[in-house]
């Protein structure tokens, strides 16, 4: 069984690209439905302040570090994760896996026309790979959902991977969980943005140095400026507060 470590009151899954496809699999053929999250620094700076999104996080079968920010706090706190996993990586050895195995995606998410997008360059490079369907994330729950849930569980899709944004997509999953027949709910952020070429990465030197942030910030600096200059310093201020208040109760 996999290691799990407590990070701000947010519990936290060490887990590798390898095992956490192993657990979704797990989660696949287990007959009980399995809700997977994510939390990177702008998640734990939602959670700081909106307790619903924070239980929500705590509830959720496997959660998973997506950002070399929460591996730096974890070690200021003198814990351990073994690096952050992030979907635009994943998502080919998920699609690997899906194509191999005959697992079903529906993409939920992202602007119109873009899961779309996202769907056709997965199954141009994964020949084979099943699509129970995609939609766009810009619709109201109230009154397009039911259309949207029977069109989920009419494909028969195994995981649901839906990317509205922290903490829409949260708490959007569970509050139709239970309509939803689909055994394995993935939120995924802007997952079908990367998986489009909408978006694109940074160069690989950014990404294996922990500077994805950056590199996203200098490409839309209008619209990431909060969450990545005052997100991330307040939660390194929250981390390091948290050290040393532990440090002098000893």
């Amino acid at each position: 069984m996999h290691e799990q470590i407590e990070v701000l009151g947010v519990k936290i899954d060490s887990l590798t690209v390898d095992t956490l496809l192993k657990r979704v699999e797990m989660f696949i053929k287990g007959g009980h439905q399995k809700i997977v999250l994510y939390v990177n620094v702008h998640c734990m700076d939602i959670a700081s302040s909106d307790e619903e999104y924070k239980k929500l996080v705590n509830k959720a079968d496997l959660v998973y570090c997506d950002g070399f920010g929460v591996v730096l706090g974890a070690k200021v706190l003198g814990k351990s994760l073994p690096g952050r996993i992030t979907g635009a990586d994943w998502i080919y050895d998920l699609a690997a896996l899906c194509q191999q195995k005959q697992y079903r995606l529906f993409l939920l998410g992202g602007e119109e026309g873009v899961s779309e997008e996202a769907s056709g360059k997965l199954k141009e490079k994964y020949p084979g790979l099943q699509i129970g369907g995609y939609h766009h994330g810009y619709l109201e729950m109230k009154k397009d959902g039911p259309d949207l849930i029977n069109m989920i569980n009419e494909s028969r899709s195994d995981i649901l991977l839906v990317g509205f944004g922290t903490p829409m997509q949260e708490k959007m999953i569970f509050r139709h969980r239970s309509h939803l027949q689909v055994p394995v709910i993935w939120a995924v952020g802007a997952l079908m943005d990367f998986a489009s070429g909408k978006v694109p990465r940074a160069p690989k030197w950014m990404l294996d140095n922990g500077f994805e942030w950056l590199y996203r910030f200098l490409v839309e600096p209008g619209r990431l400026w909060r969450r990545y200059l005052i997100g991330n310093s307040k939660f390194l201020f929250r981390v390091t507060k948290e050290r040393l208040f532990k440090s002098a109760a000893r």
